[in-house]
C-alpha cells in the first residue's frame, strides 16, 4: 500500500484496518441541550465523513462499532429511533458505496435487527460485494465475548460431528470462525469521547492493535480528527514483541 499525505501534509502509510469505537452521542447532545436522537444523527454524519476519508486515504478496512449486544437495554424509543436512523444511513449511503468501490458488511447478530432493517443491510451487502476499494463493516448487535463463544460452539459442533479434528485447532483456524473471517486484524483501534475502555468490542482481533483515545465526542470526530490518528499512528513503532518493527503476526 502506497504512502499519502495526510493533515499536515506529512507522508503516512495509512493502517490497513482501523476499527473505530463511535461515542459521544449523547454527550454531544446534552452540552446542545438536544435530544439524544439529535446526537445519534450528527454522529451518522461524521461516520459519513470518517468512511470518505478512510476511502480515499487507502485504508483497506473500516470498521465502526455502531450499536453493542448492551445497547438493547437502552430505552425503546432510542433504540427505535436508533434503528430508523441506521435505516436511512444505509439507505443514502449506498449511492457513495457504489461509486467509492466500497463493500459493506455487517458483523454481529444480524437476526437481532428488525427484518426491514436487516433486509435492507442484506440487500446493499449484495449490490456492493464485488467492490474492493475499501471494507466496512458496521458492527450491529455485536458482542465481542458472545463472538468467541459463538465460534467455539461452532468448532465443538464440527469436532462433535467428525468434520473437524481436536488436533487441527489452533489460532489460525479459530479466527476463521469470527465473524470477521479471514480479513486482517485492526492495526489502529481509535475510541472517541475521552473513555479509555473497548467495551467487548474485537477483543481477540485487537491483540496486537494500536490504541488511540481521544477526547472529541463522535459527531465531532470529522476528517480533520481522523487525520490527526492516522499521523499519531504514523508514528508508532510496532513491534509484536520482538525489538524492531515487524508487519502484523498472521
Amino acid at each position: 500500500m502506497s504512502n499519502r499525505k495526510t493533515r499536515s501534509g506529512e507522508l503516512v502509510k495509512p493502517p490497513t484496518h482501523v476499527a473505530i469505537i463511535m461515542d459521544g452521542n449523547g454527550r454531544w447532545a446534552r452540552a446542545r441541550s438536544l435530544p439524544r436522537v439529535e446526537g445519534h444523527r450528527a454522529g451518522f454524519e461524521a461516520a459519513r465523513e470518517v468512511v470518505r476519508t478512510a476511502a480515499e486515504l487507502g485504508v483497506a478496512f473500516l470498521t465502526l462499532y455502531a450499536f453493542s449486544v448492551e445497547n438493547w437495554k437502552r430505552p425503546p424509543e432510542e433504540v427505535n429511533a436508533l434503528m430508523d436512523l441506521l435505516n436511512s444511513f444505509v439507505e443514502e449511503a449506498e449511492a457513495d458505496l457504489l461509486k467509492n468501490d466500497i463493500r459493506l458488511k455487517v458483523i454481529g447478530r444480524l437476526a437481532d435487527l428488525p427484518a426491514g432493517l436487516r433486509e435492507k443491510i442484506e440487500e446493499v451487502g449484495r449490490r456492493t460485494a464485488q467492490n474492493r476499494k475499501l471494507t466496512l463493516s458496521l458492527a450491529l448487535s455485536y458482542s465481542g465475548r458472545i463472538e468467541i463463544v459463538t465460534a467455539a460452539r461452532r468448532m465443538a459442533r464440527e469436532v462433535l460431528q467428525g468434520s473437524l479434528q481436536l488436533e487441527e485447532i489452533d489460532e489460525a483456524l479459530f479466527r476463521r470462525y469470527l465473524y470477521t473471517g479471514e480479513e486482517p486484524d485492526p492495526d489502529l483501534l481509535i475510541r472517541t469521547s475521552g473513555e479509555m475502555r473497548i467495551s467487548n468490542f474485537l477483543l481477540w482481533q485487537i491483540s496486537y492493535s494500536e490504541i488511540y483515545f481521544t477526547d472529541i465526542l463522535w459527531p465531532d470526530f470529522r476528517r480533520e480528527a481522523f487525520l490527526r490518528a492516522l499521523e499519531e499512528y504514523g508514528r508508532r513503532q510496532r513491534r509484536f514483541g520482538r525489538l524492531e518493527e515487524r508487519e502484523p503476526l498472521e
